[in-house]
């Protein structure tokens, strides 16, 4: 799991961690995702390729929390198992994009706990999909 600043906030503007200590919160866990996807795409060069590439990644990175929030406030099941499968797919997605920008626009190392986390985030909602019936 990526391990956040001292600065970072939880979606209340509140400090969420200790510095070394992780995010259990799926709700800040994909908030936090979202933020650090937005600032990679500004770390994206500026042509018409990498335009694309910084719109898909953002579309993806951010829809994922997103989809969780949606799921938090569902009313059946079906519709919060089918909102967790929308997360797992925008998760896949971000990781993909993320693996293709490694080493053509950044470094494997600037992106590597990204891209461990866009894993380990596929890897919880699977695991809540199992879990739910539809």
């Amino acid at each position: 799991m990526r391990e956040y600043k001292r600065s970072d906030t939880d979606s209340k503007g509140g400090m969420l961690i200790r510095e070394g200590k992780s995010v259990y919160n799926l709700k800040d866990r994909t908030f936090l995702f979202a933020k650090r996807i937005i600032e990679i795409a500004e770390m994206i060069p500026v042509n018409p390729t990498s335009n694309i590439i910084r719109v898909q990644l953002i579309k993806a990175g951010t829809s994922v929390g997103a989809n969780i929030e949606e799921a938090d406030g569902s009313f059946t099941k079906p519709d919060f198992r089918n909102k967790m499968v929308i997360a797992r797919k925008e998760a896949r997605e971000a990781n993909y994009w993320l693996r293709l920008i490694t080493g053509k626009y950044m470094t494997p190392e600037e992106l590597s706990q990204d891209i461990k986390e866009s894993i380990e985030l596929i890897k919880i909602f699977s695991s809540i999909i199992s879990k739910v019936k539809a």
